[in-house]
């Protein structure tokens, strides 16, 4: 276990930045430790599989091959003195709870878990983990709504609240938006809109959009999903 001293040093000094722990780097984890590195986040990652650690030497600001089921090792790699830890462990559900079950016992602040079923959804949420998410539904549900051609992008905010990204309909196009009334009439607000030449900007009553231009709205699912069928 001394091997663990210096890691421990280095990550309680990750553990004082803007910083994550992530605990399991397949195919989720590792796509999240790379894009919080990108966005400016230290990363510590840990892995069982001494080659998944050896291939993100250098890409992350930490990375260590150990047992997070063990709650003394979590301890030496500093892991306790987070505030924010994701359990990305997708391969083994009962080392993802038993891994939960410590980083609860070790009251870090804000525990984000993967899911792999709704059993085992239920399972870490019953334990009491913050945050419970199932990429492979949430990005299921995600795609049928983009396969259906309905929005360029779409996000569900959480069950019955939605956003999507999609080109204004004929109705609404060469009017400044408060004259519409699609709030009430569509149930749906348009936040943001962007034309061919210009980024993104809030949308407001006097704001007009065209043909070409993309516009962001949010509202129920059902009218939002309604609202981007209109051509």
């Amino acid at each position: 276990m001394a091997k663990f001293s210096v890691f421990s040093e280095k990550s309680r000094r990750i553990a004082e930045a803007d910083s994550v722990a992530v605990i399991g780097l397949g195919r989720f984890g590792s796509a999240l430790a790379e894009e919080l590195m990108a966005s400016g986040t230290e990363v510590l990652g840990i892995d069982a599989n001494e080659e998944i650690v050896q291939s993100f030497n250098g890409t992350l600001t930490q990375v260590v091959r150990a047992d997070a089921t063990k709650e003394e090792v979590l301890r030496q790699l500093a892991v306790d003195q987070f505030d924010r830890v994701v359990v990305a462990i997708g391969d083994d559900v009962q080392a993802s709870i038993l891994t939960a079950s410590v980083l609860l016992h070790l009251n870090v602040p804000v525990i984000w878990a993967k899911a792999i079923g709704e059993q085992h959804g239920r399972i870490l949420e019953q334990l009491g983990v913050h945050h419970v998410i199932f990429p492979e539904k949430d990005m299921g549900r995600r795609v049928a709504h983009l396969v259906r051609g309905a929005a360029m992008d779409y996000l569900e905010v959480e069950r019955g609240y939605a956003m999507a990204k999609i080109a204004p309909p004929q109705i609404i196009r060469g009017i400044p938006l408060g004259q519409t009334g699609i709030r009430k009439s569509h149930g749906i607000t348009i936040t943001a809109y962007r034309t061919l030449e210009e980024q993104w900007r809030n949308a407001d009553n006097q704001t007009v959009v065209n043909d070409g231009d993309t516009i962001l709205i949010v509202g129920p699912t059902a009218q939002v999903e309604a609202f981007a069928q209109l051509r």
